[in-house]
């Protein structure tokens, strides 16, 4: 029977993306999805920079996990992994596909598709699909769980709620204290103007000392929720689903992904930096100031471009910047569905 191999993204930030587009071709297809974890071995770095087919990347026991019989398609990301899948498709004769999701690091005609997103600044060729958004598994289902469950816990607060989805330091972008303090104020004030409240959510990447500044500095009626590891009574979804408007930070395409799926006004907060035309003061980091320095004078391979995705979203009206007038163009076709159907003809399936 043909099968699925999902090797498992070893970053938190793109596992859900790997596993939403798995799970939906596997029910597309009506296939096996066979999920496979791998432990790598930290020293070896030749073939991820190479292009290689090879498995010396990661350890005897992981290695063992990969036998036949071989899958009709390895979706996988990450450039650790790229050697493997490539070494799974040479074992099956090259009868198993390669998706390779988000950035690729070796050469375009080494995978029989990438699935990538505008930051990477992938060019559009008959193997690549260039989506708006990145993938994940938020639907209307879930959201009206969501809105059900957590409903209640907010009851005490003024509606209309508007909800703040806050992330953290992300390549050349800061979020520290003047930030914190300019989202508080700003949203404070939108919020104030409906007569409303705000729901925050912090994430693994908000450092605890914007965190507290920026609930040191809201000034209307709220809940902050502090991001915790492991936590199973996260209201992240339940805020988005009880919101009217939706404000995220800009260095987090994730949180854009999902808030621009709820068809609600969605506005980004620029962080300083983000726009060229409007510039607002930002927050020193010497990491971030490195990274900056990368994007301009070396090869852009080695960087991304978040802003390239914040254009985009403007120009389609799926978003404006926080502080400009609110827009909510008509639901675009599912970037996953989208995807699904190109799976489908890759793989002779449609």
């Amino acid at each position: 029977m043909p099968a699925i191999w999902l090797i498992d993204a070893y970053r938190a930030g793109e596992r859900g993306q790997v596993r939403a587009l798995a799970a939906a071709l596997a029910e597309s297809l009506g296939w096996p999805c066979r999920t496979i974890e791998l432990d790598y071995r930290a020293a070896v770095i030749l073939p991820h920079i190479l292009g290689a087919s090879s498995v010396s990347g990661i350890t005897a026991d992981a290695r063992a996990r990969l036998a036949p019989p071989w899958p009709d398609l390895v979706i996988t990301c990450g450039v650790r992994n790229e050697p493997v899948c490539r070494w799974i498709r040479e074992q099956s004769g090259g009868q198993t596909r390669y998706l390779h999701l988000g950035r690729p690091w070796g050469p375009l005609d080494s995978f029989d598709m990438v699935v990538t997103t505008p930051q990477y600044r992938v060019p559009d060729l008959d193997n690549v699909v260039n989506n708006e958004l990145t993938l994940h598994s938020l639907d209307s289902k879930r959201l009206a769980q969501a809105a059900e469950r957590w409903g209640p816990e907010f009851a005490e607060l003024p509606p209309p709620y508007l909800t703040v989805n806050v992330g953290g330091d992300s390549g050349p972008f800061t979020f520290g204290k003047q930030a914190a303090q300019r989202l508080a104020r700003e949203a404070s004030g939108l919020a104030r103007q409906q007569g409303g409240s705000l729901l925050v959510s912090t994430s693994s990447r908000t450092s605890p000392a914007a965190a507290a500044e920026l609930e040191r500095h809201i000034d209307v009626p709220c809940r902050v929720y502090h991001w915790r590891e492991g936590d199973a009574d996260n209201p992240y979804l339940g805020m988005l689903a009880l919101a009217q408007q939706v404000v995220v930070t800009g260095d987090s395409i994730a949180m854009l992904s999902e808030a621009c799926s709820t068809g609600k006004p969605v506005f980004i907060f620029d962080l300083g930096g983000m726009r060229r035309e409007r510039p607002v003061p930002r927050d020193f980091r010497l990491g971030g100031m490195l990274y900056a320095l990368l994007m301009r004078f070396f090869w852009r391979r080695l960087s991304r471009d978040i802003t390239l995705v914040h254009q985009r979203l403007v120009a389609a009206q799926r978003a404006n910047w926080l502080g400009e007038p609110g827009t909510r163009a008509p639901l675009a076709a599912s970037d996953l569905a989208r995807t699904v159907d190109a799976v489908r003809r890759l793989l002779g399936q449609a």
